[in-house]
């Protein structure tokens, strides 16, 4: 690989967290440059410009000016161009599995970032029961097609790198909605999974009080930046730094607290 690659991303955004992930594993985090996109405010005319006017991040702009969106299409391309052993399987039967497992990541995302974006408290359990559902699946498929414990295959591959940001994000189900697995056997394969993708070293990027603190808008059923009624602050803007704010309250349900008591301003 020649020249640098850039990437223009939120630093809290689990999408761009994989290719974090990939990098930190490579020993390469050198290898891409990631450029900061302020979500709460306009993008940037010239970056419109080079993604043809889609939003959606994160973005990557390879040294010959290509543009690639969709962050499993970079993952996958970044997989192939940083120097390193693959995070891809190459045997085709092992690949296809760890294909069939990422396939079920676009629903499990959605459910819970519908279940913390709920705002509608007779609705909690209708939300947490479709999530644990999900859970069920893949702790159905990891005992199916897993020769040991406790990851996918020998390691930490192409599949955790896809999923661990979101358990990461779903830090915020814990803070919000009191949830977590329930403790009997249809969840303890893919929670010493989710354990083991979460502590991994290369997964260190962000932290609980990060995700909770930044996503607090999202528990209020505001994303992407948007503002919440009675607000003049997002909880993703930058300033003033998510360690100087107080956590937020856990009760999304009582309405937002004032930036003020954020400490937003």
């Amino acid at each position: 690989m020649t020249g640098k690659h850039i990437v223009y991303h939120i630093p809290v955004c689990p999408f761009s967290q994989r290719l974090e992930i990939l990098l930190a594993l490579r020993g390469q985090k050198d290898a891409v440059e990631f450029r900061v996109v302020d979500i709460t405010k306009p993008r940037d005319p010239a970056l419109l410009a080079k993604t043809q006017g889609t939003t959606a991040l994160p973005v990557l702009e390879t040294p010959n000016g290509a543009i690639l969106k969709e962050s499993l299409v970079i993952l996958r391309y970044l997989d192939e161009v940083i120097k390193g052993p693959a995070l891809r399987r190459a045997d085709p039967l092992e690949h296809a599995i760890e294909t069939m497992l990422i396939a079920r990541e676009g629903p499990f995302t959605m459910a819970g970032y519908l279940f913390v974006m709920n705002q509608e408290p007779e609705q909690r359990d209708t939300y947490a029961e479709k999530l644990l559902a999900i859970y069920r699946d893949i702790d159905s498929f990891l005992c199916h097609h897993s020769r040991k414990e406790p990851f996918l295959f020998d390691d930490f591959g192409l599949a955790e790198a896809v999923f661990t940001p979101m358990f990461e994000r779903f830090w915020f189900l814990d803070y919000y909605e009191d949830f977590e697995l329930p403790d009997t056997p249809d969840y303890r394969r893919v929670r010493a999974w989710k354990d083991a993708c979460t502590t991994h070293p290369a997964a260190q990027q962000v932290s609980k009080e990060k995700i909770v603190k930044l996503y607090y808008d999202y528990a209020l059923g505001a994303g992407n930046g948007a503002l919440v009624e009675n607000r003049s602050v997002s909880s993703f803007a930058f300033l003033p730094h998510w360690r100087d704010r107080p956590w937020p309250p856990r009760d999304k349900y009582a309405g937002t607290a004032s930036d003020e008591a954020l400490g937003l301003v």
